[in-house]
């Protein structure tokens, strides 16, 4: 299937999730693309690096391939709250823009999602969604995902980070995560994610029609 389709959304919106259903549906290649910044954090963090040096965050961004992220080595609380602040730099959201623009480009669909593809990484791609929940509702699904991974953590302070990153994320000068003013709102609140991948399917279906 020839398409891109662009998914946005804030931390724990659902976004991954139906990203990787649509992805599999339609036979098409997926880029999580909050992996390459957490790949950038990871690494400086590694190395014993400033996470504050925007030349050296650079070179780790271009650096990086994207085909070698591992998601079960970059889903650490910590390297997600180092990323956020690598994710501020506009040097580095440009490296790492670029390569996300090539991946999209590279063969005939794929399926990108983050905080600015449909504003900035894609804004051309024929279908855009904006996946969102209530920071409680994300809260309490990042709270369980972690239990479930044998983890023990604190629910209150995972809304109170995700109220700040979603700040940090949207009152960012470069970038700001916000929807594309023709993205299509999938607030997943209340959806289970197999109703949310049929409201998703619909649409997608839809945009191909008129293609």
């Amino acid at each position: 299937m020839d398409l891109l389709v662009a998914i946005d959304g804030p931390a724990a919106s659902g976004k991954g999730t139906l990203s990787q259903k649509i992805a599999a549906h339609y036979g098409l290649r997926h880029l999580d693309t909050g992996l390459s910044y957490r790949a950038v954090a990871k690494a400086l963090l590694d190395s014993g690096q400033p996470l504050d040096n925007e030349e050296i965050a650079v070179k780790v961004a271009k650096a990086l391939d994207l085909g070698t992220m591992k998601r079960e080595e970059l889903a650490i609380h910590a390297v997600g709250e180092a990323a956020s602040k690598i994710a501020v730099m506009p040097h580095v959201r440009q490296a790492l823009v670029e390569k996300q623009r090539e991946f999209a480009s590279l063969a005939k669909g794929a399926v990108l999602d983050g905080r600015d593809i449909g504003t900035v990484v894609c804004p051309d791609a024929p279908v855009k969604l904006y996946v969102t929940a209530s920071p409680e509702v994300r809260a309490t699904r990042r709270y369980h995902e972690i239990l479930a991974r044998g983890n023990d953590t604190d629910e209150a302070q995972i809304l109170a980070d995700i109220k700040l990153r979603d700040e940090r994320d949207m009152g960012r000068s470069d970038s700001p995560l916000k929807p594309a003013e023709d993205a299509h709102l999938l607030d997943t609140s209340k959806m289970t994610i197999e109703a949310a991948f049929e409201a998703a399917k619909s649409i997608i279906d839809a945009a191909a029609e008129n293609n």
